[in-house]
């Protein structure tokens, strides 16, 4: 059965993607990093929001830009949205309730993984409790605004096992299992 990744970078101040939803701010630290490299196959589907769909591409101009993992990745994507465009994208299905989203993903995924692609989504998961890993790499660079890896407001505490730690020249890795 498929499990649920939230594999993205951070800025050590804990920002996925700059203000106004900036994701340029990556292109430095996109370059080698072999445990995403050997993650990738075993992803069997994506599960995503609307805004990180429509929005900044680290990947902007060059070869692999509008690609999930800069084209290095290829199969069924499912966006969670409310607002489902007018034309059909090829190997993307549009899904306006979460939960069907997920089940969907995960039925796509067999027994790879469903990674997670947006904060609201991956905020959503962990709401639903159907958050099995994290997969945080750490760019070394401080943002000091912009859309944080996790957001809720009044706090809550979400409760992690480290599985692994890679050091990376470009940017470091930190594995997690979401505890129970």
């Amino acid at each position: 059965m498929a499990k649920v990744l939230y594999s993205v970078t951070m800025s050590v101040d804990g920002f996925i993607a700059g203000p106004g939803g900036d994701m340029q701010w990556m292109r430095p630290y996109l370059g080698p990093n072999p445990q995403i490299e050997e993650l990738v196959p075993r992803i069997g589907s994506l599960l995503v929001g609307r805004r990180s769909h429509d929005g900044d591409d680290p990947h902007k101009g060059e070869q692999g830009e509008g690609e999930a993992f800069g084209g290095g990745w290829d199969g069924p994507i499912f966006v969670v949205t409310h607002r489902p465009p007018a034309g059909a994208e090829p190997g993307i299905t549009y899904v306006d309730d979460f939960a069907s989203a997920l089940a969907m993903a995960k039925e796509a995924a067999g027994d790879k993984y469903v990674n997670v692609i947006g904060a609201n989504i991956a905020k959503q998961c962990i709401e639903a409790g159907e958050l099995d890993e994290v997969l945080l790499c750490y760019a070394p660079v401080m943002l000091g605004d912009g859309t944080r890896l996790f957001d809720h407001p009044g706090g809550r505490t979400v409760r992690l096992e480290r599985l692994s730690l890679t050091e990376n020249p470009l940017a470091s890795n930190l594995w997690f299992a979401v505890s129970a």
